[in-house]
Order: C-alpha cells, then sequence, then structure tokens
C-alpha cells in the first residue's frame, strides 16, 4: 500500500502540528492497470468508466474494507492489477493506493 504526498502531509501536521483536518465527505475508489505510485497515475480510462463512491469500515486493526460491493459498469477492456481512494469523483487529490490480490481482465 502506498500513501500519497499529500495524505502523509496532512497527518503529519494534523497529529504533530495541531492542524486542522477535515476529512472528504465521500471517498471514491479507483482502477488502476498499473502501480498508481503516490499521484494515481494508470487510472483506467475508456467507456463509461468512472471513479466510484465507497463507505468503508471502522479501522480495526490497522485494516479497513468497503461495507459494500462496487460496480463498475461499461468498463473499457483492461487488466487491473491496483485500486485507489479519491477525495473526488474526478481530478481531486489521490489518498492511497494498493495492489489487488490478483489482477482482474475486463471486456469492453
Amino acid at each position: 500500500m502506498t500513501i500519497s504526498n499529500y495524505l502523509e502531509d496532512i497527518i503529519i501536521n494534523h497529529l504533530l502540528r495541531n492542524g486542522a483536518f477535515t476529512p472528504p465527505a465521500t471517498v471514491y475508489a479507483s482502477l488502476h492497470t498499473a502501480d498508481p505510485g503516490e499521484t494515481g497515475a494508470s487510472e483506467v480510462t475508456g467507456g463509461s468508466y468512472a471513479r466510484q463512491a465507497v463507505t468503508l469500515t471502522a479501522a480495526s486493526g490497522g485494516a479497513t474494507s468497503n461495507s459494500a460491493i462496487v460496480d463498475y459498469v461499461s468498463m473499457p477492456a483492461a487488466t487491473v492489477t491496483f485500486a485507489g481512494l479519491w477525495d473526488a469523483v474526478s481530478a481531486g487529490n489521490f489518498l492511497w493506493g494498493g495492489a489487488l490480490t490478483a489482477s482482474k481482465t475486463t471486456n469492453a
């Protein structure tokens, strides 16, 4: 799992410098065809692909998960290897990403 520089800065400033932090109202999941790094690179494009809003469970043991199935419709043909989280449905700030346990191939 890779945490973006954007989120690292927020965490450091919030915890160590008493900086204000307002969490995003909605978190969006993205799909990637290669490691998104710290910027959200290699996000799937084409078809009617769009990031999907997710609701995450309370963290426990340093982990969380989405609380419902996330559906992506009208995907382009792609092999998805990573997922990410953003603070906006488009553009916005990449928060973090990680590799899927197994790649997923989609047909157009």
